[in-house]
């Protein structure tokens, strides 16, 4: 009996050590800005994919305030650190805000998929919008960067999350920028949809 359960621990630890991971590069929409870490999409990931047929460790490497530079700066230690099978970019909405030009976020999220290419991981980005009172023009090349950039890298875009619910005043802070905790379900949920279809079979 002993001798069983040592085996079924060591069955149960190895398919657990073998789990892929999935990290998740973003900003204060990823970081759960505002909120306890747990409550954030990213942390409510794992449960949703495992209803989706796939089992996924997720590493939550956010942090608010970033945009693609800092991501592109602290980007080879984390892959050195957690060594994901898959990295989703949620950067740029930062970028956006203060204005900086199209032609920087694309190169920076070219060298980012770059690396994470390198590093025998799957990139997955998110395509990110700014408000239209930046200018129909900015507004349009900021949101190109991100289908161009996929579409020359062949890597799969994820639609942004915000679009869905930034309507909806009871899901959005006062701010009108950041997600409530109430919407977090949601956001993990329809994640979890969109990253699927990009996941191995055997995960």
């Amino acid at each position: 009996m002993i001798r069983f359960l040592s085996v079924l621990l060591v069955v149960m630890f190895s398919s657990h050590s073998m789990a892929a991971t999935l990290m998740v590069l973003g900003d204060s929409l990823s970081a759960g800005y505002r909120m306890a870490a747990e409550q954030s999409w990213p942390n409510l990931l794992p449960e949703q994919l495992e209803q989706e047929g796939h089992t996924l460790t997720v590493v939550n490497a956010s942090i608010s305030g970033d945009t693609t530079g800092n991501g592109l700066a602290r980007l080879p230690a984390l892959l050195d650190t957690h060594q994901p099978d898959y990295v989703m970019i949620e950067l740029g909405a930062n970028d956006g805000l203060r204005g900086f030009p199209p032609s920087t976020i694309r190169n920076n999220l070219t060298q980012m998929i770059t690396q994470i290419q390198a590093a025998d991981a799957k990139p997955l980005l998110m395509q990110i919008v700014v408000p239209p009172n930046y200018g129909k023009r900015y507004s349009d090349h900021f949101a190109n960067v991100f289908q161009d950039v996929s579409d020359e890298l062949s890597v799969p875009l994820l639609p942004f999350f915000l679009e869905h619910i930034i309507l909806r005043q009871e899901w959005m802070m006062e701010d009108g920028l950041h997600p409530k905790p109430d919407a977090q379900p949601w956001i993990a949920q329809f994640m979890a949809k969109e990253i699927a279809p990009h996941l191995s079979s055997d995960n």
